[in-house]
């Protein structure tokens, strides 16, 4: 774990994580990038005993169909994960494909996190070059996938601490 988010887990506050389950989706696109948020997660996640699975899809657009069809999938079987992690990389290039798909993306995911009743998590990289995409994996940025995993773990604790404040 990078020194950045060994930081982050020594003062998440993340509560009650049993039961606790997180799907990860990623992307083929950029696979050299994602594959690494994805391990990074999934360390994470290992070292504090909560269960997970991961999806691959094509590219970044496709991720809110995904994570919405997982929900959907999963509804009523008691099997329904605590929360999605969206993972993605969408580099910069010559036309403005760049921008649709990053606002795409970014308002999809925002859109599930208004309906859905677990929070769905944007680790999704938007950034001009390669360099600055591979500094997010454990560079001076600290490392994406350890982090959307840390974003998970305390957005499951918080709600769990609402829903025992509501009690």
């Amino acid at each position: 774990m990078s020194v950045h988010n060994q930081t982050l887990l020594n003062n998440t506050g993340i509560l009650q994580l049993e039961g606790a389950s997180v799907v990860i989706v990623s992307t083929e696109w950029n696979d050299f990038v994602t594959n690494e948020l994805v391990a990074g997660a999934e360390r994470t996640l290992t070292e504090q005993k909560v269960n997970f699975s991961t999806y691959i899809v094509p590219g970044s657009f496709e991720l809110p169909f995904a994570c919405k069809q997982i929900w959907e999938q999963t509804r009523g079987t008691g099997a329904q994960p605590s929360a999605i992690i969206a993972f993605g990389c969408v580099i910069r290039g010559e036309t403005p494909h760049f921008d649709y798909v990053c606002k795409a993306v970014t308002d999809g995911i925002l859109e599930l996190n208004l309906e859905l009743p677990i929070p769905v998590i944007f680790g999704v990289l938007t950034v001009n070059t390669v360099e600055q995409a591979t500094d997010r994996l454990g560079g001076a940025h600290g490392h994406k996938g350890e982090e959307g995993a840390l974003t998970a773990l305390k957005m499951i604790g918080f709600q769990r601490q609402l829903a025992k404040s509501a009690r």
